[in-house]
């Protein structure tokens, strides 16, 4: 995966350009954006990217400035530099093509064939890159977001056991939570295209929609993007102190996305709250606010609503225990049995209709965020509805709702059936990728369980079960492999590699890898 950094003074320059680059569909990751050229050199600080596309004409520092530094800094041939600019500027970018800049565009010119045709010449000036650390970056890039999806549909609807999961979570994700205030707000996308556009090109527009809004809303405050389906989002807002007014933020990102997709958005705020734990209630809040958006005041926030209008005996964490096992295990019968139970609660309440929708929308973000297919098992499942899974929005009573959802519930039922058998060794293979790619931290049964939201003991009976060495063993087996490697290739001494592999002690660490390698440390270091 070649690496991207995006250098542009103008939001909207940013957003289209992005956009235009990840609809290209190549082997291309924008690892991050800045808005002038110091930006930047602190970004590649961090992380260098191969491909720099950079206005020429910012504030703080130009382009040109950018590109002199970095060459001094980094030499001339990476990262490859490639020039946006405007007509008048023509002379900057010749000045520039002498750092050794490989091209410049001009920005209103722009189409998604010449950048394609850029990039790829970019591409081939950089060199292919080893397979086997694409593939493997690949996997890990999977492995981490399909664990960032389900932590936050985790936070949205209080699913966590313990405050413990929550920060071991977090922490492994490497997620901020170190707030003063969050809020969150639940919105949806409204397209006038929508009809006449395919599935892909409405899933294409939403993501871009959601990028600018994730973009705008980061120059005022750190936040969580979390998408829905596709057309549902929520957005946690992050404030290290008190937090500005939410509807004048909101209203002008909105206004901005809609200036630029033709997308109006509806969009219900939450209370501010003070602790991560509590984003659910305020999710629940801008929920409640968004069933009072229409088209003259599509913005609402909670506050000028009052309390949230709900029905405690629809409140889905009743039920999340059973849930979270149903898909963590698999369990056929036990989603099913659950949603049934929800099915005659809901019966019994035909007045609820909002409560009904609420509840069903919940359990259609789990299976999407949860499942790594999911949206497409359910959009093949409802795929003879309008709107595929999306036609829960058109149900207009609860008995519609209770239809839909008894359809949603074949559906995950012969999805767990076919992919039970498979499901705990999907669990220890995903356990050994984590513990592949931790093998300097201090890792321990206990962590690594609540970090997959099991127990131990259930964790240590799938590695007896499931894999050919215990928990504890497999770890000491990748640890010292990483041990091999820092004692050739880095010539690192012995108590440095206990020292980083968390061994404890330099005497236990040898004890160790002679139990396994049959050698000392010493002894192996010494073989030719």
């Amino acid at each position: 995966m070649y690496k991207i950094l995006i250098v542009d003074d103008e939001p909207l320059a940013v957003i289209g350009i992005r956009s235009m680059t990840e609809s290209l569909k190549m082997d291309l990751q924008v690892i991050n954006t800045a808005g002038n050229g110091e930006e930047a050199l602190m970004i590649m600080e961090k992380e260098m990217p191969d491909i720099v596309l950079t206005d020429i004409k910012m504030p703080v520092m130009d382009g040109l400035a950018l590109i002199k530094t970095c060459r001094n800094l980094y030499g001339q041939e990476k990262p490859v530099f490639i020039m946006l600019t405007s007509y008048e500027e023509f002379w900057m970018a010749k000045q520039a093509i002498t750092y050794n800049a490989m091209e410049y565009l001009v920005k209103v010119e722009l189409t998604e064939d010449i950048l394609k045709d850029t990039l790829q010449r970019a591409i081939t000036k950089i060199g292919p890159m080893k397979d086997k650390e694409n593939d493997a970056s690949k996997g890990e890039a999977s492995f981490m977001y399909r664990m960032h999806d389900k932590f936050m549909i985790s936070l949205l609807h209080n699913l966590f056991e313990s405050e413990e999961q929550f920060r071991l979570q977090a922490e492994d994700l490497k997620l901020d939570f170190d707030h003063e205030q969050y809020l969150c707000c639940y919105g949806e996308l409204l397209s006038p295209q929508h009809s006449t556009l395919s599935y892909t090109q409405n899933s294409s527009l939403f993501a871009g929609c959601i990028r600018m809004i994730s973009n705008l809303t980061e120059r005022s405050n750190p936040c969580y993007m979390i998408t829905l389906d596709n057309s549902h989002f929520a957005l946690i807002v992050c404030a290290a102190e008190e937090l500005a007014d939410p509807l004048e933020l909101f209203e002008r990102v909105f206004t901005s996305v809609h200036n630029y997709y033709n997308v109006s958005i509806k969009c219900g705020i939450g209370i501010k709250v003070s602790s991560p734990l509590s984003i659910s209630d305020s999710f629940q809040f801008a929920r409640s606010a968004f069933r009072k958006c229409s088209d003259e005041t599509p913005v609402i926030i909670s506050s000028e609503i009052g309390t949230v209008q709900s029905h405690d005996s629809f409140n889905i964490s009743l039920v999340k225990k059973d849930l979270i096992r149903a898909f963590e295990d698999y369990d056929p019968t036990l989603l099913s049995d659950t949603v049934s139970r929800l099915c005659s609660l809901l019966n019994e309440h035909k007045e609820h209709y909002v409560q009904a929708l609420d509840l069903a929308s919940n359990l259609l973000y789990l299976s999407i965020s949860i499942l790594p297919d999911g949206e497409d098992v359910l959009k093949d499942h409802f795929s003879d509805t309008p709107d595929s899974y999306l036609s829960l929005y058109r149900m207009n009573t609860v008995s519609q709702i209770i239809d839909w959802l008894d359809r949603y519930r074949e559906c995950m039922y012969s999805l767990f059936e076919d992919r039970r058998r498979d499901y705990k060794n999907h669990i220890v293979s995903d356990v050994k990728k984590y513990i592949n790619a931790h093998t300097h931290d201090k890792l321990s049964l206990n962590e690594v369980a609540a970090i997959f939201g099991i127990s131990p003991s259930y964790l240590s009976q799938l590695f007896g079960k499931y894999n050919d060495t215990g928990f504890n063993e497999y770890i000491n087996i990748c640890k010292i492999e990483e041990a091999k490697r820092l004692l050739k290739a880095e010539n690192l001494k012995v108590y440095e590699v206990a020292d980083i592999l968390n061994f404890g002690s330099e005497f236990y660490f040898s004890k160790v890898f002679k139990k396994i390698q049959g050698v000392t440390p010493s002894e192996y270091i010494a073989k030719p």
